[in-house]
């Protein structure tokens, strides 16, 4: 058994990696204080420099080949730990803080985009009640001409109507539809509210 009080911090890292608890606790009376305000100090909150202090010691308990007391003092090796650890969190949290953010506009532009969707289909779905309320003579041109991109001419020749009527009937038909819509509650795009 050593004496810990006497004991160098090489001497106690030794006995730490032979699991004794009390060399353990002596390396933290020594050096707890020191790794807590450094600690601290960089991330401005006292439960966070708790958690790190306690990583750090974990870290020593786990690890105590890691510390090489040629290159130098458990002193400024535990604090090398602490300062490296503290700006980990720092820089998970900022990435976090970005991801959140990201998030948060990501949402919101697809919530405004699934408002827009389903405004669009409920309009579909009101222009394709009120298409469907018109006369066969005012709808079919509609439907062939706009929904099925024919030329009038084409409308015309696929009905067996002169053009001249087939363009009359798609004109009056839009007339209709856009009152129709407009009992419904929709405007056509563009139009003064």
């Amino acid at each position: 058994m050593i004496d810990l009080e006497l004991a160098s911090d090489a001497n106690l890292v030794v006995a730490v990696g032979r699991w004794h608890h009390p060399a353990l606790a002596e390396c933290y009376r020594r050096h707890g204080g020191a790794v807590h305000a450094l600690s601290r100090r960089i991330l401005r909150s006292e439960q966070a420099a708790e958690e790190i202090t306690q990583e750090v010691f974990l870290d020593l308990w786990q690890h105590p080949e890691k510390f090489d007391a040629q290159r130098g003092t458990l002193r400024s090796f535990l604090l090398a730990r602490t300062h490296g650890k503290s700006v980990d969190l720092i820089r998970a949290e900022t990435s976090r803080r970005r991801r959140e953010d990201r998030t948060t506009r990501e949402t919101a532009t697809s919530g405004y985009d699934i408002e827009h969707q389903v405004w669009d289909m409920t309009v579909a779905e009101q222009v394709h009640e009120a298409l469907t309320a018109l006369p066969d003579d005012l709808r079919r041109p509609i439907e062939l001409a706009y929904f099925g991109g024919r030329t009038y001419r084409e409308v015309a020749t696929m009905l067996g109507e002169p053009e001249g009527t087939v363009k009359s009937r798609i004109r009056a038909g839009l007339s209709r539809l856009k009152v129709n819509l407009a009992e419904r509650g929709v405007e056509p795009a563009g139009a003064e509210r």
